[in-house]
């Protein structure tokens, strides 16, 4: 089955489709940042066994980095949703205000080169 490309506004919508047929309802705003919280540390774990020197435990060998980085992704969508921000606009903004903020700062960081 060949899987279908979602836009950031479709994918807010099927979650916002999601939490009103199967989830019944968001939790509330500080609940999902804390859930936000929760999913970041489990990406921050694997990524410290994948790229850092932590060795895995047992318990952590089963986790994938793409479950894990779809569960912020996927907590992030709620928060959007729930506070009225449009992704896609919103990111589309923040291109504009990087691509002026810095246009050349990182082409001049000598850490970089």
């Amino acid at each position: 089955m060949k899987s279908q490309e979602l836009s950031i506004r479709e994918a807010q919508q099927k979650i916002n489709d999601w939490i009103q047929t199967t989830g019944v309802r968001y939790f509330s705003e500080l609940t999902n940042m804390a859930i936000l919280t929760e999913e970041v540390g489990e990406v921050a774990r694997l990524m410290s066994r994948l790229y850092g020197d932590q060795s895995f435990k047992e318990s952590d060998k089963e986790k994938k980095l793409d479950d894990e980085l779809a569960d912020v992704l996927w907590v992030l969508l709620c928060i959007a949703n729930q506070t009225k921000i449009d992704l896609t606009t919103a990111l589309q903004k923040n291109f504009e205000k990087k691509n002026i903020r810095d246009a050349e700062r990182h082409k001049e960081n000598e850490k970089l080169k």
